[in-house]
């Protein structure tokens, strides 16, 4: 008898752990990942939110802080005026979850910092989980390789990565146009793919 309230409670256990959504992984996540907004102004957001109303606080810069988007799997926030973070709960194939997280600054151009957590906010290796878009992938086949040499050093190289808050996609822009000067953009532009890279959840891991 004893055995089977153990396992009873273990299965209440897993199953409230499954059932947790987005707004709760949200309140609960470490101070250090968002300095700007402790836990009981997190959760203030998420209850105006919930009512309908603009879902807008004041963080510890002074500044405004906005919960744009709410569902069980996705969050969008406007974190700071120049600065958004994007969190998306991913399913992998033993019934549990991670979170993904997107931190984009704009300053101004677009870019972004993409990591992984579980759902107890333990940050995760991202190795196996995703790959960066490597800045080649955004050359058109035909491209002449002597162009290269406009967009080779790191800090012209800017991606905003963007999580969809329909399904389980993670896209890719190229955002390296908007720092070149004009010369220079003419010259590599057609070179360019006109697209965004588009990686689906597969498997526990962007592809």
């Amino acid at each position: 008898m004893k055995r089977f309230s153990v396992v009873v409670m273990l299965i209440c256990f897993l199953s409230t752990a499954h059932a947790q959504k987005m707004e709760n992984y949200f309140i609960s996540m470490p101070n250090d990942n968002i300095v700007l907004l402790e836990e009981a102004w997190r959760k203030d957001l998420v209850e105006i939110y919930k009512s309908g109303k603009p879902a807008v606080l004041e963080n510890a810069m002074q500044g405004k802080s906005v919960l744009n988007k709410l569902t069980d799997h996705y969050l969008l926030l406007q974190y700071t005026e120049h600065s958004t973070i994007e969190l998306k709960l991913l399913s992998l194939v033993n019934n549990t979850s991670i979170i993904c997280m997107v931190e984009t600054v704009y300053a101004p151009v677009a870019n972004s910092l993409v990591s992984f957590y579980s759902t107890a906010w333990e940050r995760l290796a991202s190795d196996d989980i995703f790959s960066p878009v490597a800045k080649d992938w955004f050359w058109n086949e035909d491209a002449d390789s002597s162009t290269l040499i406009y967009w080779t050093q790191p800090e012209m190289f800017l991606v905003k990565y963007s999580l969809s808050d329909e399904n389980t996609t993670l896209s890719a822009e190229n955002m390296s146009q908007l720092i070149l000067n004009e010369e220079t953009l003419q010259r590599v532009k057609p070179f360019w793919k006109a697209e965004t890279k588009v990686y689906v959840w597969k498997s526990g891991r962007f592809e």
